[in-house]
């Protein structure tokens, strides 16, 4: 069940992406620095448009699934699997060969 929603979550993800980079950039970033301010980004035109509303109604499906996938492994942790957990496995010291004896004179 999880991997289905995780493939999903995925998908959303790209396609959220996908439209983003496809709209059209209005500059300035949200309306600052212009002399219509934040008055028109929320305006008749802006929530119209076919994009926006994808990028809002993805958006929402990308937090509601991003929200159940953290709800359905909430305390699902497996014990031992962590790294810091688990003991460190005992090493054997690799056989160092022995050097000749050298004869004293």
């Amino acid at each position: 069940m999880s991997t289905i929603l995780l493939i999903i979550f995925l998908i959303v993800t790209l396609a959220l992406i996908g439209v983003i980079l496809v709209q059209r950039s209005e500059g300035g970033g949200l309306g600052i620095g212009s002399s219509q301010g934040m008055g028109n980004f929320m305006g008749g035109r802006g929530t119209a448009n076919l994009l926006t509303r994808t990028t809002a109604i993805l958006g929402t499906i990308f937090f509601v699934m991003a929200l159940s996938l953290a709800l359905l492994h909430r305390g699902a942790s497996q014990q031992g699997r962590s790294i810091l957990d688990a003991a460190p496995p005992a090493a054997t010291a690799p056989a160092v060969p022995a050097l000749p004896a050298v004869p004293t004179n």
